[in-house]
């Protein structure tokens, strides 16, 4: 079998899978390779759900790339009989009259309601009381700026990543899982990747490795990404029908203007044969250096802190003990945006990471973006995204 290819991909979970199927898609000779089976629990694309949304508080840049994910997923779902996104709602909460944070921008909800605007995305303001009235589950204080979105939802991550390896294998592609890349280096006209004991060759790499992204390129413009540890918590409703998809949306509740008073959760997925709602915060302070180090274990207390600190006088439907409890990594830049492209260097090597906490929805595209990165150039560079800019921010 040959090991040479016009692209090899590294690293098959959101974004990488998404390419290869990308890649197969057009015709493209393509490996994919993993260090593990994907889909798997080890990097970010675990915990069942992950929410989407189409009008992007983080910036409208991102907002054509979860519109092409949405139908992406669409086509996958009439290709492969798998069901991968639900499209039940998606509630923003915004304290302080919407002006609260979250991913490093401020006005977050006001944020939100102006995309939609732009874009022509159906979306609701709602009041207080009409929150209270739709959604009782939800103890507002009553100074809050209210966004839903009946076209956002949730997606299945690891039916999303299982659906694309399984139409890139179908359409020609070669996957290599359970060999772990040792290195990478740019040869005159290609690119050479060791990983498991064999060398492959290609023209182009995407490396879409996630936390272990910084350590396959050394030092090239990615010193600045830093991995945090995140944790998610399954809790048992008292009233489960009050949180069954149809009657409870996914949300997100920034209840402060601190980076860290914001949560979000999911309703009951129907198909997934348990009862429970799925929440998590997203921390800014467990961060680790070593994505191999990453403590998986989430303890009793944690479960407590997320209790005391989010769900306590908000959500009263759900009481501890939680059931489950699970962790994962992200990857992020000191502006909380994307970095795709190449890095300095390392012209032939496109690399997709980090996502800073908000990729999930946006990877069915970013993995087609990738791939025209490769076969129309800098043409079709999104300069937001671009990993030299890495190298200007200040370094704390």
């Amino acid at each position: 079998m040959s090991n040479t290819a016009d692209v090899i991909v590294i690293g098959l979970g959101a974004a990488g899978s998404a390419a290869l199927y990308q890649l197969a898609r057009a015709g493209i000779s393509a490996i994919g390779i993993d260090r593990w089976e994907p889909p798997h629990a080890m990097g970010s694309s675990h915990g069942e759900t992950r929410i989407t949304r189409q009008a992007i508080g983080e910036g409208q840049v991102y907002v054509p790339l979860v519109l092409r994910s949405h139908e992406i997923w669409r086509e996958l779902e009439r290709e492969t009989g798998q069901r991968l996104f639900e499209a039940c709602g998606v509630l923003i909460i915004g304290a302080e009259g919407g002006a609260a944070m979250h991913h490093s921008r401020s006005g977050f909800v006001l944020n939100t309601i102006a995309a939609a605007q732009a874009h022509a995305i159906e979306h609701d303001v709602l009041s207080i009381e009409e929150t209270r009235a739709r959604f009782p589950q939800f103890a507002l204080s009553g100074d809050e700026l209210v966004y839903f979105e009946p076209g956002g939802g949730f997606v299945y991550p690891e039916r999303c990543i299982a659906a694309q390896l399984a139409m890139a294998r179908k359409l020609g592609a070669r996957m290599e899982t359970g060999s772990q890349v040792t290195a990478i280096t740019e040869t005159p006209g290609g690119v050479t990747v060791q990983a498991g004991g064999a060398t492959y060759h290609a023209g182009n790499v995407i490396l879409a490795g996630g936390a272990w992204t910084p350590g396959l390129v050394g030092s090239n413009g990615l010193a600045p990404l830093t991995l945090r540890r995140q944790v998610l918590h399954w809790f048992a409703p008292e009233r489960p029908q009050d949180f069954a998809v149809g009657t409870f949306p996914a949300f997100i509740w920034l209840h402060g203007n601190h980076p860290e008073d914001s949560f979000y959760g999911f309703p009951i997925p129907d198909d997934l044969g348990h009862a429970l709602v799925k929440v998590a915060d997203e921390n800014q302070s467990r961060a680790t250096a070593d994505p191999d180090q990453l403590d998986r274990d989430v303890r009793p207390e944690e479960a407590a802190e997320m209790h005391r600190d989010h769900l306590v006088g908000r959500i009263p439907g759900l009481t501890l003990p939680q059931v489950r409890s699970a962790a994962c990594l992200y990857t992020c830049a000191p502006d909380a945006d994307f970095v795709i492209g190449p890095v300095d260097g390392m012209e032939r090597i496109t690399v997709v990471s980090a996502c800073s906490g908000h990729g999930f929805k946006h990877s069915a595209a970013v993995g087609e973006h990738a791939v025209r990165l490769i076969t129309e150039g800098p043409a079709a560079a999104i300069p937001a995204f671009d990993p030299r800019r890495l190298s200007a921010i200040p370094q704390p």
